[in-house]
């Protein structure tokens, strides 16, 4: 009949509807077969390094005191040649509290990653065991049927539920775990880094404050000796009461900076004291004085490559969003049914003594599935909302390379112009104490009035304090440039031998702390020694 279609049984039925099955079981929108092979039978993407914008090459590599060295970033202070600095670092990355803390939660997330790998295997065993005297009623209907009413009952058995990772859920809640005990272990390191960072930066400021005690001490005593001139000159009837009175307000005015000196410099101990993990203490008695810490005029950058392994926390960021990654495979898995085995197996038996005879013998075993259909875009959703989270894992990965970058260059340039600064401020402060005490001479022989000597005596201040703020400068910004170089969380692998300088500082044995750090930042993790 014309028109009419026929339609023919193919002889290969059954892989046509297993073809069918499949085609089901891989809806648009959700991994592709090709994708869920390529990927070793796991649904959801498969994690790959996001790019990161990093520079060529640093905005001052022409300058010859930036120099390349690989391996200086490593114990970056031993530049600055202070063994108070040396003892303090190493006190401080043995019993830091927060580093302390990071330490644990690496042990926790390894404890989860345990967890979730125990759930690979069959997510239900159990052994069951029981006796029970019955009683049944012998007045109620059918109680003929009621053969006896008082009867004991024993019971013994086990049973067994695995759901099979046919869709790689398990293998991606793994992949998750992992990731995170990652980055669990680059924040130990990050915390590193920011801890040695601050123990330097502290000690350097309270360098400076007490540089600026003793400056503002040296100042005040140049002063007095214009003062007691000034005094014998009224005294004498040469000068009027104008110039005593001025010399001892240039003077009073210099004492009264000392103790807010001082003040600042306690602070920045008491600080110290905190990043030790000590109650807080007077250092000075056991560091003693010492000059603001000042290293050699190059410093070691590497290339800005380098930053996507050397720091830290730049590595966390990218294991974060490689655990996100996974997250969205295991978000995917529930979009498909889940596959399951199913036993149990027991006996059971009036006395105890027929309990395990063949006779006795209960269970079942057979496959299971369950699918969740009706969801309500409840499960595409939550796929959606993983790979939300992924995407802003990269944003984040890709900010933390940026800010690397920048911080880096921010420490590079305070400590190349601080020593510009220091080499010009040096000629001035020679220059200025010279005037000063040529200025003193003369007003003592009357050739120049006390104006000429207040005002070279506060410029002779001024000097010396820039200075000693450049210097601090300088050290700062070479702290600030191998903090962000992210180098020094080494210290926990090449050990350290403190001096005790610091009373109470060091009771706890370091071999007590965890390790979570491999030292090549592409291998495998190695999770910390327990406790």
């Amino acid at each position: 009949m014309k028109g009419q279609v026929s339609f023919h049984r193919p002889k290969n039925s059954r892989w046509l509807k297993a073809a069918l099955a499949l085609s089901m079981l891989f809806p648009s929108g959700c991994t592709t077969l090709r994708e869920y092979v390529r990927n070793g039978y796991k649904v959801g993407p498969q994690y790959a390094k996001p790019p990161a914008p990093v520079a060529d090459d640093w905005i001052d590599t022409v300058d010859k005191r930036l120099i390349k060295d690989p391996d200086e970033h490593r114990r970056w202070w031993a530049n600055f040649k202070d063994p108070n600095l040396d003892s303090l670092i190493c006190m401080a990355s043995q019993q830091n509290l927060t580093l302390r803390e990071a330490g644990f939660r690496v042990l926790e997330s390894r404890a989860k990653l345990a967890i979730t790998v125990g759930e690979f295997f069959p997510q239900q065993q159990s052994a069951t065991g029981s006796f029970t005297q019955r009683g049944l009623s012998t007045a109620v209907a059918n109680r003929q049927f009621i053969a006896q009413g008082y009867y004991p009952q024993w019971n013994y058995g086990a049973g067994l539920a695995w759901e099979l990772d046919f869709w790689g859920r398990y293998r991606r809640a793994i992949e998750a775990a992992s990731d995170n005990l990652d980055a669990s272990i680059e924040n130990y390191d990050s915390a590193m880094v920011i801890l040695l960072g601050d123990v330097a930066g502290s000690y350097v400021l309270m360098r400076y404050f007490e540089s600026q005690a003793a400056i503002t001490q040296s100042v005040a005593e140049f002063q007095q000796e214009s003062l007691t001139i000034a005094q014998a000159r009224f005294r004498g009837g040469l000068v009027s009461e104008l110039d005593v009175d001025q010399a001892q307000a240039d003077l009073s005015k210099t004492l009264s900076e000392i103790p807010n000196y001082k003040a600042f410099a306690r602070i920045e101990n008491n600080r110290l004291c905190q990043l030790l993990g000590i109650a807080p203490e007077d250092l000075e008695k056991r560091l003693g004085k010492g000059p603001i810490p000042s290293a050699g005029p190059e410093v070691a950058l590497g290339v800005p490559a380098e930053l996507l392994t050397r720091r830290p926390d730049v590595r966390q960021a990218e294991r974060q969003a490689a655990e996100a990654c996974a997250n969205i495979g295991v978000a995917t898995s529930e979009l498909y049914p889940h596959i399951s085995l199913v036993g149990t197996f027991g006996w059971s038996a009036l006395n105890y003594g027929n309990l395990y005879t063949p006779q006795a013998f209960t269970g079942t075993a057979g496959p299971a599935f369950q699918w969740n259909i009706f969801n309500y875009g409840r499960l595409v959703n939550n796929v959606r909302l993983q790979d939300a989270t992924f995407q802003a894992a990269i944003a984040n990965y890709q900010q933390v390379v940026v800010k690397a970058g920048a911080e880096v260059e921010d420490g590079v340039i305070r400590f190349l112009t601080g020593q510009d600064r220091i080499k010009e401020l040096e000629k001035a402060v020679d220059a200025a104490m010279r005037a000063a005490k040529i200025a003193q001479v003369q007003y003592k022989a009357g050739t120049v009035d006390f104006n000429r000597v207040s005002l070279l005596q506060e410029k002779l201040y001024d000097r010396q304090i820039s200075l000693a703020n450049a210097r601090r400068e300088t050290a700062s910004g070479l702290v600030h440039t191998y903090k962000a170089l992210g180098g020094g969380w080494q210290i926990r692998l090449d050990g350290c031998a403190p001096t005790p300088i610091v009373e109470g500082a060091s009771e706890t044995n370091p071999a007590d702390l965890p390790k979570p750090r491999r030292e090549d930042p592409a291998a495998q993790p190695k999770p910390p020694a327990g406790n």
